[in-house]
């Protein structure tokens, strides 16, 4: 099975790794990112939509179980982005993916020069998720990819949480660390995620009649639209941002993490929580509570939230008692 796997990644590379971007600063000069400002920050979607997000294409619905990402016929690819980037921090997903043979549910990191961290769910396996990651886009090797087991991926919303410093990047399914990523270990940090990122969501048809035959392998066979609809659902995001700051700037052409210039001017260690009063997404407000624990910006988020189906979006208690530290090592200055 991993070895057909494997296979069919090398066919399907161009589309799995996100090769795209407006703007690569390690080939040219460009604009700064913006940069969330705030040390922690939390979007609840079961409540509606919020203008921290944005979509890039398709449109999604909100209801009690958050926001839904359907895909109804070819060509459906709903997919939603952060109006901000982060740099290096703990990024926790309250969610459930979707079913359907081909269908692929999304949580990633994704950066203006191609590092990216991903979480990906393919429909015809309920009881497992694929951890991935490249580094400015590198596809020349098809081995980064593992697969994990989870319980009842689309029927049951689980916390899938990615904590991301300089040093390591690790996967965490409900509290349980399922997988880490050492910065020696890709390519000696040659392919190491380090970049600013923005958050992104989606979903679409790797199992499309249109996609290769590669992808259509690896994403578990061809879609039958006469199936679905297939539907997403993501019902909150938590996270704490390592390094908050109004914009990130590329020092120099590297993509190495020490040539990312942060503007913390403005920024707090503060919890935003955003949310809409009415599931049209109408109506957006925000709240901001000010905190007073100086660099431990996490402490601010002790308190436990949980989603409709009671599994906690709080940040894994094991991770939290490292977050001091791990804001000494990895904040830039």
């Amino acid at each position: 099975m991993q070895i057909r796997r494997l296979a069919a990644l090398a066919f399907a590379s161009s589309t799995l790794a996100q090769t795209y971007t407006d703007c690569n600063p390690t080939n040219e000069t460009c604009p700064s990112d913006t940069g969330l400002n705030l040390s922690t920050y939390s979007v609840d979607f079961t409540q509606g939509a919020s203008d921290d997000w944005n979509m890039t294409y398709g449109s999604v619905s909100y209801d009690s179980s958050g926001a839904a990402f359907t895909i109804t016929e070819s060509g459906d690819a709903p997919t939603m982005q952060s109006n901000w980037y982060i740099f290096f921090g703990v990024i926790t997903v309250l969610m459930r993916a979707a079913p359907g043979t081909g269908i692929v549910s999304c949580a990633i990191l994704e950066s203006d020069d191609l590092d990216e961290i991903d979480w990906e769910w393919l429909g015809g396996s309920v009881d497992e998720v694929e951890t991935n990651y490249f580094g400015k886009g590198n596809t020349t090797s098809y081995d980064r990819a593992t697969y994990v087991d989870v319980t009842d991926s689309q029927d049951t919303t689980h916390n899938y949480t990615i904590e991301w410093t300089s040093a390591a990047t690790t996967w965490y399914i409900d509290g349980t660390a399922v997988r880490t990523l050492a910065y020696a270990d890709a390519l000696e940090g040659e392919n190491y995620p380090q970049t600013p990122m923005r958050v992104k969501l989606g979903l679409w048809a790797g199992g499309d009649s249109t996609q290769n035959a590669g992808t259509i392998e690896w994403a578990g066979g061809e879609t039958d639209y006469d199936d679905g609809p297939f539907t997403m659902y993501v019902e909150k995001i938590e996270i704490t941002n390592y390094n908050p700051g109004s914009t990130y700037t590329y020092g120099d052409k590297t993509g190495a993490y020490s040539s990312i210039e942060v503007d913390s001017s403005d920024a707090t260690n503060s919890t935003s929580s955003t949310y809409a009063s009415s599931n049209n997404g109408t109506d957006i407000s925000s709240s901001s509570n000010s905190t007073s624990s100086g660099n431990s910006s996490t402490s601010s988020s002790s308190s436990s939230t949980t989603g409709t189906s009671g599994a906690s979006i709080t940040v894994a208690g094991s991770i939290m008692l490292r977050v001091v530290v791990a804001l000494a090592s990895s904040r830039v200055s």
